[in-house]
């Protein structure tokens, strides 16, 4: 199942202009398709983070420019939600 937080605003790395953009996850589900699809617009406890990963190319469908990216999204719940929330005290000072 794809899931797709809101809308928020980027910044680009290369063009250095704003845009909108909002993180999507596949998440594995046990669900028929067409479950998958009564679901659209449903709400969930949670939300979708960034985490970092091996680099990566990635083609930007729209526009069709390749990106080399260092990071992929996670969806999490409850206390792991809070845990990447929190700054790490040796960071504060």
């Amino acid at each position: 199942m794809v899931l797709q937080g809101g809308v928020e605003p980027v910044k680009s790395l290369t063009t250095g202009k704003m845009y909108f953009t909002a993180r999507t996850v596949k998440v594995p589900a046990t669900f028929d398709e067409a479950t998958c699809k009564s679901l659209i617009g449903s709400q969930f406890d949670g939300t979708i983070i960034k985490v970092p990963s091996d680099s990566y190319e990635f083609t930007i469908r729209e526009t069709g420019e390749t990106v080399k990216l260092n990071h992929r999204y996670e969806y999490v719940t409850g206390v792991d939600a809070l845990k990447h929330q929190l700054v790490n005290s040796e960071l504060v000072h």
